[in-house]
């Protein structure tokens, strides 16, 4: 089991259907379980998928419209239920904090979770840890809504065939680690010379929203793009009038900011057939593109072979 995947635990739209649950993804990053738009259903769904809701450390909602925020309360409940160990932080458009303070709340329960209220106020850096650093930015959609992106510090790697050339081996390599330079061969190594600097791991999450500067700085080389694609490009001036993206747009957004892999989600219940959705994004993005399923599990790629520069 990768330690970094995406856990998609439904993928409807305002409305569910016989075979989609309302939203719902569990972003597993190294010991973080961050939860997106939980919708109803959202508990038993990651039975059905295999997750514990114990992982979760991070609610992070886009915006307070239902298909994307009524599960809180059952999760919530339920991680009290479980007497949770650890704190939760709850990430939100500061706008809706009254809706969250009604989810949190909406029936009574013996509350001894850790709950961490964090309110998106500004784009920028809501949170930093071990995983790296947690940044919101503002989406354009028919009420405030935000979207997310969690990216990985960089991280010097060493080189092997430029380690042996420099006849650096063995502990002098840690040495080297430590130090910044090291004594091999008759001459002073530095690090920069037997290494070089790879750009962490990017992940995104994009929900209801028209185009705007905000999805494409939140797509911008994203290893792992999780996007809306309610509608079909045929039905853009609906999309536009309700606020959403269609799968060609959400496709042309990856292809400008060079995504490695999309996940197409929250399709509208007018189409049961979605075929036509991997078509249209195919048609503009040559990249790996998944149409998401319920229970689907969705790797975050691997990192490139070659070394790229922060």
């Amino acid at each position: 089991m990768s330690d970094r995947e995406l856990v998609v635990l439904g993928t409807a739209s305002q409305a569910p259907t016989r075979h989609r649950n309302h939203n719902g993804y569990l972003l597993r990053w190294d010991g973080e379980g961050l939860l997106f738009d939980p919708g109803e259903g959202t508990q038993r769904q990651m039975l059905l998928a295999g997750v514990s809701p114990t992982q979760i450390t991070r609610l992070c909602l886009t915006h307070f419209h239902g298909d994307h925020c009524l599960g809180v309360p059952g999760i919530v409940q339920r991680l009290a239920l479980d007497r949770l160990a650890h704190p939760v932080f709850a990430h939100f458009p500061a706008s809706g904090g009254e809706y969250f303070e009604h989810l949190r709340h909406a029936s009574y329960f013996y509350d001894v979770l850790d709950l961490r209220e964090e309110p998106v106020t500004a784009d920028g850096v809501i949170a930093r840890g071990e995983f790296g650093t947690l940044e919101a930015r503002r989406l354009d959609h028919s009420i405030d809504a935000v979207g997310y992106r969690l990216i990985e510090p960089a991280a010097r790697h060493f080189l092997p065939d430029r380690l042996a050339q420099a006849g650096v081996t063995g502990p002098m390599v840690g040495r080297l680690q430590a130090d910044g330079q090291v004594w091999a061969d008759g001459r002073w190594v530095g690090l920069a010379d037997v290494s070089a600097v790879r750009r962490g791991q990017r992940f995104a999450f994009v929900m209801d929203t028209r185009l705007c500067d905000g999805v494409y700085e939140l797509a911008d080389g994203a290893d792992l793009l999780v996007i809306e694609a309610t509608f079909l490009d045929r039905d853009r001036a609906l999309a536009a009038d309700y606020g959403h993206l269609t799968a060609r747009q959400a496709a042309r957004v990856a292809a400008e900011c060079g995504v490695r892999r999309l996940v197409l989600t929250h399709f509208s219940q007018r189409y049961p057939d979605l075929a036509e959705h991997r078509a249209e994004a195919q048609a503009a993005f040559d990249g790996d593109v998944v149409v998401a399923e319920d229970l689907m599990r969705v790797p975050v790629p691997p990192r490139s072979v070659g070394v790229r520069t922060a």
